[in-house]
């Protein structure tokens, strides 16, 4: 297997001084790990981006920190919610031959033909699943091809996704439904309320309940009024 290397230094610089560092398109990161002391480590963004284009978080990385290669998952990467600048990065660092747990993401493709028909709208109810395999068995995506999905209640299950199940264990129920084809939603009708007995409605005005008595308008809490209406920290 083809592991992906990034390269890693030791980073002095904590707290808010590490504006500096992302002015300079280098990003502060932290190594943890089952077995080791966190470290502080920084990394150069152009690097990363590419890397991690490539392998997500579910993808082994070879970090090069000083004179070894470490196996490391990209556990989080905290980004500015405004501009989706990369803030910060922590690095899982792992054990190539013992099984691990991760979230593996969910994606789907094609067209459904019950959607294309308007019959229905394809909904997605798990955008991730948790699985327990090797670090280098470990699946990028999962992806469901909804081409298939031609009628209403049709449903895709996690028992149905495609992997080798001789090396990842899958931890969600076999029987959770991922995908399904909903029917689709009934739009309400608003009625107009009917005038009672002796009520004489003014076109172009909303038609009242009240009777105005002695030169008085009704309480408008009596008034029926129609259908009622049915309610990031950052890392140094």
């Amino acid at each position: 297997m083809d592991i992906k290397i990034l390269k890693a230094e030791a980073r002095k610089i904590e707290g808010r001084k590490v504006k500096t560092l992302r002015r300079q398109e280098v990003i502060p990161a932290n190594i943890f790990g089952k077995k080791i002391k966190s470290e502080s480590v920084q990394v150069s963004l152009k690097d990363f981006e590419k890397v991690y284009k490539e392998v997500g978080e579910t993808g082994v990385i070879n970090l090069a920190f000083g004179a070894e290669k470490r196996p490391v998952l990209v556990h989080d990467v905290q980004l500015n919610p405004k501009t989706d600048e990369v803030l910060h990065i922590d690095f899982h660092q792992v054990d190539l031959k013992e099984k691990i747990e991760a979230e593996v993401p969910v994606e789907l493709a094609g067209e459904s033909p019950a959607e294309k028909q308007s019959l229905g709208t394809v909904v997605q109810y798990v955008n991730e699943i948790k699985v327990e395999a090797l670090p280098t068995d470990l699946p990028e995506k999962f992806i469901i091809d909804i081409s298939d999905l031609s009628e209403v209640d049709q449903a895709v299950f996690v028992k149905d996704l495609k992997m080798d199940r001789g090396k990842v264990e899958v931890k969600n129920d076999a029987e959770e439904i991922v995908v399904k084809v909903e029917p689709p939603q009934k739009e309400e009708v608003v009625t107009t309320p009917t005038p009672l007995p002796g009520e004489v409605p003014v076109e172009g005005e909303t038609p009242t309940t009240g009777v105005e008595v002695d030169g008085e308008q009704p309480n408008e809490e009596a008034t029926p009024s129609g259908r009622e209406s049915s309610g990031p920290a950052v890392k140094e």
